[in-house]
């Protein structure tokens, strides 16, 4: 399995989102970190839960993979189009059959605050949407960015969560796209600086207890 897993959210594989993904996807591995893409719209499963958390629903063999990709990566990234100020639905159904209670958290006794099963691994989100940035914070107030920061990743213990957003992406031009696409790239090269580092002092404590 990977360090890295780039999960795209986007149903096109041929969208500009595929594009971001592996622009991120090839500069982690021209840094030596071994990477993988997990594309969303390539899977064959149910997206709904369809008795919520109150009953089981068997795993399909893809849903199974993807959960033991992210099980073996140290740092997961995001990537998908933001519409109607949130995520494509595949993404959501994605999420709602995979970050299940007793895998992604566990909930205690005695506490109202489930405990995250999915600690110890860092994670990036990278979204497009066709709003300029001002009124989706002061219209939205970023309501899709802090559902998938706080609501969702934080609260099942991937941390610290970066992001990267491209605004007005519906009005830009083929060389802005392209310059977008050279941002991504240095975002995953500082993302590779802080993995190697995780790395190198993982590769000393176990050196040190021998």
């Amino acid at each position: 399995m990977s360090d890295v897993l780039v999960i795209l959210g986007h149903p096109d594989g041929d969208s500009y989102n595929a594009a971001i993904a592996q622009a991120y996807l090839q500069a982690m591995q021209k840094k030596g970190i071994s990477a993988t893409l997990l594309a969303l719209g390539e899977l064959r499963f149910d997206p709904v839960l369809r008795g919520g958390f109150r009953k089981g629903q068997a795993l399909e063999p893809d849903l199974e993979e993807a959960r033991t990709a992210i099980l073996a990566a140290r740092h997961v990234v995001w990537v998908y189009p933001t519409w109607w100020g949130h995520w494509p639905a595949l993404l959501k159904g994605f999420i709602d059959r995979v970050f299940l209670p007793g895998w992604a958290f566990a909930y205690q006794e005695n506490s109202p605050l489930p405990k995250p099963l999915l600690a110890g691994r860092s994670t990036r989100i990278l979204t497009t949407m066709d709003s300029p940035w001002w009124w989706y914070r002061l219209m939205h107030g970023r309501a899709g960015h802090r559902s998938m920061k706080q609501a969702t990743l934080q609260f099942v213990g991937l941390s610290p969560v970066k992001e990267g957003t491209l605004y007005r992406c519906r009005e830009l031009g083929e060389k802005e796209r392209d310059a977008w696409l050279e941002k991504v790239k240095k975002m995953a090269d500082k993302d590779a600086k802080g993995l190697l580092l995780g790395r190198k002092e993982l590769e000393a404590a176990s050196h040190s207890r021998v």
